[in-house]
Formats: structure tokens, sequence, C-alpha cells
């Protein structure tokens, strides 16, 4: 687990990253400056219990590519959840906050993951433990207005002038952050990958 002093404000940026890619880079990039961060961990799963592991590529495989594409030194890069055997974000924000203490973090994800949160483990308990920044990806920019999660807690919803103050909020906090946006998929370089194979 990355080290964070007291007073830090810290984005937890999970996923598979299977591959990771530019898309994945520009949601780093879009957190760290809106939402004012000290650091983000870009935290490599050991998989996702939503989606096939059948295609999933090795974790040290995964690790280094993300370390390939994060190049701000505020980006850290980890994988700390396969040595505690954590499948499941609410157990990883529960581990993390319990070992940084007077750290404010904040959950960052694509809008695109916006979509099927309410199929997460504990979704809610995930929104009600920890604010949530949600930046835009194309063809989900209209994900928060459909997804249960957003009408479940459409009460606890900030405006997006208001990020840089949301890893100091009290959960349950979230906000919807428009920006540039990349068409960069996983799935997508996957099936090419597989189509030139």
């Amino acid at each position: 687990m990355p080290h964070a002093e007291k007073g830090m404000a810290v984005g937890l940026f999970g996923g598979s990253f299977n591959p990771p890619h530019g898309g994945h880079a520009l949601v780093a990039e879009i957190a760290l400056r809106r939402l004012k961060l000290d650091q983000l961990w870009w935290i490599v799963t050991p998989g996702n219990p939503l989606k096939s592991s059948r295609e999933l590529m090795p974790l040290a495989r995964r690790l280094t590519l993300s370390r390939e594409c994060a190049e701000d030194p505020r980006i850290k890069v980890t994988a700390f959840e396969a040595g505690h055997r954590i499948r499941y974000t609410a157990d990883t924000i529960r581990l993390v906050r319990s070992r940084n203490r007077g750290v404010d973090f904040v959950w960052i994800m694509g809008a695109d993951s916006l979509r099927d949160f309410h199929r997460w483990e504990r979704w809610q308990e995930i929104a009600r433990s920890i604010p949530i920044a949600v930046i835009d990806r194309p063809g989900d920019t209209l994900a928060f207005l459909s997804s249960t999660m957003t009408k479940t807690f459409d009460h606890a919803r900030i405006d997006e002038d208001d990020a840089p103050i949301l890893a100091r909020r009290k959960p349950p906090a979230w906000t919807f952050i428009h920006g540039p946006r990349s068409s960069l998929s996983s799935t997508a370089i996957r099936n090419a990958s597989e189509g030139g194979a």
C-alpha cells in the first residue's frame, strides 16, 4: 500500500486495467487536477467479480503496463489488494481507511462504471463510507441521470465546481466531472489484439 501523510487528499482509482490505456490515464489526470489531490492510488485489482477472468492478463503484466501509462509522479500504481486477498471494493476502502487515519480519501470511477455500480458488493456501504467522483466517459455522460446509484444518492450530489473539496466532505457525497474524454476501452483493445493474432 502506498504511503500517504495525514492531511493529504488521496484518490482511489481501482480496476482490472485489462489492459490499461490512455483513457485510464486521462481519468487519473482529470481526477488529480479537478479534485486537487495530493496523490492518486491506481489500484490494479486481482480481478473483477462482475467480469469473466478468462481473458484476464496476469496481474504482474497489468501492473507493469499501468506503470507505463501513469506518468504523473503523484500517481502511485499498486496491487496491494492481492496481498490482502481482497475481492470487493467495500473491503478495500475499509482496509485503506483503517491504515491511514487522518488522510482524506475519494473513490474515482469512470462514468461507464456508474451504470453497474448498484451491482457491486455492498454498494450502498461504499457510497456511505467514502466520497465518490465520477469522471465522464464517452457514451456514458447520461449514465448519471439514470443509474440506480445516482437516483438513490441524488440528495448527496455536489456541484462539480465544488470538486476540489469533495475529498474533505462527509459521505455520502459525490459529483460528476465533465471534461475531455477518450474513446479507448480495454474491451476494444483486447478484441482488436485477438483479431490481429
